[in-house]
């Protein structure tokens, strides 16, 4: 599927009804039956999805280049994607315990210091791990933080409708507290930055870019080669006028029944009180510090990016 963009793609995993049977055992089974399930599931997808197989297949092959000829494998990163969306659906339903989420010796106390002051932040996530976590402590109150911390993503809708319904129905919050990639005009951004300004949290990944403006994206090396990072996620952390932090929260084995998080945290040392000419430039700054720790943790848990297409391709 060269030259289409990501979001062409049709969300082919499973229907709406599949989904809902997955969500019908979720509610009535243990969450550890779903985890077993994932294998066999994983596998099918595996053997039916030449496209999955395909593009899983090419960024571990970037990945064992840039690791010095490391032998990954397809079937364990689908396996691994199957555990991610169980992971999801325990998150929106509140059933991840704060006990099982560590978090780092980085820049998590700089950012809770942040909120219990009142003053709101701007996290750049990824589609490595299950940033959900975060959305759905905040939802269930379990940040840690004193006061209450509302959480607002901006989320491209393109290809995943139908889970968007399954998580909807888990808690009906869930899509009031996002916004529309393809639909941010100015009133939007405006609003997000009143949102900041509130001591709330804003959050997008940074590892995609929008359906509606792929032409516009930043070339920054990520495993070695030239890649298209989306511009807007870091120029919206540019104008938002709040502190900017990448957050990672990622499962401590690629593959298991039951694992802990590590919720990673990390401030941006690129400074936006600047001249508006020197702006730009500090956008690229800000995308290649980014795509640096994207690198680390793809290396360190090869398994959990669920990008599946083109990541280094203009289009994709």
């Amino acid at each position: 599927m060269k030259n289409v963009h990501w979001s062409a793609q049709k969300e082919e995993a499973a229907g709406y009804w599949q989904l809902a049977f997955f969500l019908f055992i979720f509610k009535i089974l243990p969450v550890i039956f779903l985890r077993l399930l994932c294998f066999p599931v994983g596998f099918f997808f595996y053997l039916f999805s030449k496209r999955a197989r395909d593009f899983s297949r090419l960024y571990l092959q970037r990945l064992s280049s840039f690791t010095g000829g490391q032998k990954y494998y397809p079937l364990k990163h689908i396996i691994s994607f199957s555990l991610s969306l169980v992971e999801k659906l325990e998150a929106w339903s509140g059933k991840v315990s704060f006990k099982r989420i560590y978090f780092n010796d980085d820049d998590i106390k700089d950012l809770a210091k942040r909120l219990e002051s009142g003053q709101g932040a701007f996290l750049v996530s990824s589609h490595l791990g299950n940033m959900e976590l975060i959305r759905a402590l905040a939802d269930f109150n379990r940040t840690g933080i004193s006061r209450e911390v509302p959480v607002t993503a901006i989320v491209d809708f393109s290809v995943t409708t139908h889970f968007n319904r399954i998580i909807n129905k888990l808690n009906p919050k869930y899509l009031t507290q996002i916004i529309s990639a393809n639909e941010l005009g100015p009133e939007n951004i405006a609003l997000l930055m009143e949102k900041t300004d509130r001591g709330e949290l804003v959050v997008i990944a940074g590892d995609r870019t929008s359906a509606s403006t792929a032409s516009r994206h930043l070339p920054v090396s990520f495993l070695d080669l030239q890649a298209p990072f989306p511009y807007g996620p870091f120029f919206l952390a540019a104008i938002s006028g709040a502190a900017v932090y990448s957050v990672f929260a990622i499962r401590q084995k690629d593959i298991s029944l039951s694992s802990n998080y590590d919720m990673h945290i990390h401030k941006s040392p690129v400074d936006f009180d600047c001249p508006r000419n020197e702006r730009e430039a500090r956008i690229r700054e800000l995308a290649i510090w980014y795509a640096a720790l994207l690198e680390r943790y793809c290396k360190e848990h090869p398994y959990q990016w669920y990008n599946f297409f083109d990541f280094w391709d203009s289009v994709a």
